[in-house]
């Protein structure tokens, strides 16, 4: 059986490579799709982390009004119409995560209050999301699900995901996409939930709006 010494140095390994990779990619990783104004605009959303230590602005544009994209926010959470990712690698780590080809009406009830899984229920540490904040078609607050207090004495981040669709000219929507936090300013701290973080973050939100925006055009 490997040593735990033996187990721990690939991943510290790893998780090295992933920040200087990280660091090295920086700009084109926390900005991918954003205009200039749209990374430096407020969004619904900013007043609930304030001054981040992470903060990432995404962005894409969809050939389908904001009618036919709101849906697909809407139904977003694992155990109801998944991530739009890539749901076999969410999988590997036993996250259960099936992305919807369809639009759910059952799942178009969302309010204030809900709660928006990314892990199953009863996984410890219990990554989920409160929605903060819905203003349709055109925004989606999701707020973390205590407080951030909690959070950082916990070493979790304290955590703020914003989703805005703006109607363009000739009937398409720009979605952009503002991912926030806090966290407890320590060497791991930053290492994970920064630095390391962010190829990871940038691989799988790149992927959800991609997914989103083939998914309502097609639709449309």
């Amino acid at each position: 059986m490997p040593s735990t010494r033996m187990l721990t140095r690939p991943l510290a390994l790893a998780v090295a490579a992933g920040a200087a990779y990280g660091v090295s990619r920086w700009p084109a990783m926390t900005h991918w799709g954003a205009t200039p104004d749209e990374t430096e605009e407020s969004l619904p959303g900013d007043e609930i982390v304030g001054e981040a230590r992470y903060r990432t602005t995404h962005a894409v544009t969809i050939d389908a009004p904001v009618e036919r994209v709101w849906p697909w926010l809407v139904q977003l959470g694992q155990g109801r119409g998944g991530m739009y990712s890539y749901d076999w690698l969410e999988n590997l780590v036993g996250l259960h995560m099936h992305s919807a080809d369809r639009i759910h009406p059952e799942l178009q009830d969302l309010a204030v209050g809900d709660v928006v899984r990314l892990v199953p229920a009863g996984t410890d540490p219990p990554l989920r999301f409160v929605v903060a904040r819905l203003e349709a078609p055109h925004v989606l607050v999701l707020g973390p699900s205590g407080s951030r207090a909690d959070a950082l004495a916990g070493n979790l981040p304290y955590p703020c995901w914003t989703f805005r669709l703006r109607p363009t000219s000739w009937g398409g929507t720009r979605l952009v996409v503002r991912f926030q936090s806090d966290f407890r300013p320590s060497p791991a701290g930053w290492l994970m939930n920064k630095y390391a973080l962010t190829p990871v973050h940038f691989a799988m939100e790149r992927k959800m709006l991609l997914g989103i925006k083939e998914r309502a055009e097609q639709d449309a």
